[in-house]
């Protein structure tokens, strides 16, 4: 068998392991182990990022917030045009959504009521009488989600990292102080540290390993584009209701991405939309806004992964030189750039100085069960 020795391997190359790749290679050469034919093929090909501040649990939030700067001033030649372009998010509540609604604006930061007569200037597509309240969240952006996958990938190439597509690890084994990753192909990869960035199938990459699962939960998000009905959105907020239930944003400047927010269970997949999840979208939207539909022009959808207690994964397994970088859920776009700072860091030994506060909600080894 071929064998490629490395100092670090990370399996999967969507957002996680692109940034995880990248943040380690600035300290050891790195293989990036992807079973597909291109990198970021599920969950980040299919996101519609926003930096949302007000989104998820602590944790997440705290990532967020520390990947700003990044974001909106990313290093020189890290991508040709800007990551970050300013979009608001706005929050509706129908009467019966008024007391969730102010619980978001009191545990929010820079969350403040809008009258509802200022939305409708905002979206005249607004249907009278839908929202008794509002609020909006106007520090926040669209992501270039491409570019900064690229970005990540580009920077840890550049350093000496390899790219490995159609390489899917079938067997993984720790021998002799290093971690060794025989793929599809019979190519074997040896490393003294391994990442498990692997998003849906991270649990089964862990089973590989010999190394407990930590019961990720994959959950099918669905999405789908219309025509506005002759609206200019190309400034609308993204908008939704205070329940989560459903949110519009604007797509590709002249379109609509609708969803109806779902999440629902599922395996490890390439997961496809559901027509009653598309039709729930589109019902969910007329309710708040006045748009026909007169056919959906694509639909999607892909698996966020969850942890048990949604709060993300990253650090060391009980396994020497064994390390999770999963269950980003719905943040994992947002949160990357500090996110895979933070696993580096901790990989190597560093101060995550400002981070360090959320070390023991982001800890893998929170979770005990059964070996897989």
């Amino acid at each position: 068998m071929e064998t490629h020795r490395f100092e670090a391997l990370v399996i999967g190359a969507g957002m996680a392991g692109a940034t995880a790749a990248a943040h380690l290679s600035e300290t050891r050469r790195v293989a990036l182990l992807e079973a597909e034919e291109s990198a970021g093929y599920h969950a980040t090909g299919r996101s519609a990022a926003i930096w949302i501040l007000n989104y998820g649990p602590p944790d997440a939030r705290a990532l967020t917030g520390a990947s700003r700067a990044f974001l909106e001033h990313p290093p020189p030649g890290f991508a040709e045009a800007p990551l970050a372009r300013t979009r608001a998010v706005v929050y509706l509540a129908p009467e019966a959504q008024r007391a969730a609604l102010e619980a978001m604006i009191a545990g929010g930061e820079g969350l403040v009521p809008l009258p509802v007569p200022e939305v409708a200037a905002m979206v005249p597509a607004l249907r009278p009488g839908y929202a008794a309240a509002a609020a909006i969240e106007r520090d926040a952006f669209d992501i270039d989600v491409a570019a900064l996958h690229q970005g990540f990938l580009r920077q840890a190439r550049a350093r000496g990292g390899v790219l490995a597509l159609r390489h899917r690890a079938g067997r993984l084994w720790h021998e002799r102080g290093l971690w060794h990753a025989e793929t599809a192909g019979g190519a074997v990869f040896t490393a003294p540290v391994l990442v498990n960035a692997a998003g849906a199938w991270g649990d089964e990459v862990a089973r590989l390993a010999g190394v407990r699962p930590l019961g990720l939960r994959p959950r099918r998000r669905t999405a789908l584009i219309v025509d506005p009905a002759g609206h200019d959105c190309a400034d609308w907020p993204l908008l939704g209701d205070a329940l989560h239930s459903w949110y519009v944003r604007p797509e590709a400047r002249r379109k609509l991405m609708v969803s109806p927010a779902d999440e629902t269970d599922s395996e490890p997949c390439d997961a496809q939309p559901e027509e009653l999840d598309v039709a729930l979208a589109i019902e969910r939207m007329q309710e708040a806004l006045d748009i026909p539909v007169r056919r959906v022009e694509h639909r999607w959808a892909g698996l966020r992964t969850f942890t048990p207690d949604r709060s993300l994964a990253i650090g060391p397994s009980e396994a020497q030189g064994f390390w999770w970088m999963v269950g980003q859920g719905g943040y994992g776009i947002q949160t990357a750039p500090a996110a895979g700072r933070l696993l580096a860091e901790l990989v190597d030994g560093r101060d995550p100085g400002a981070l360090a506060g959320i070390l023991a909600a982001v800890d893998p080894r929170r979770f005990a069960g059964p070996r897989g």
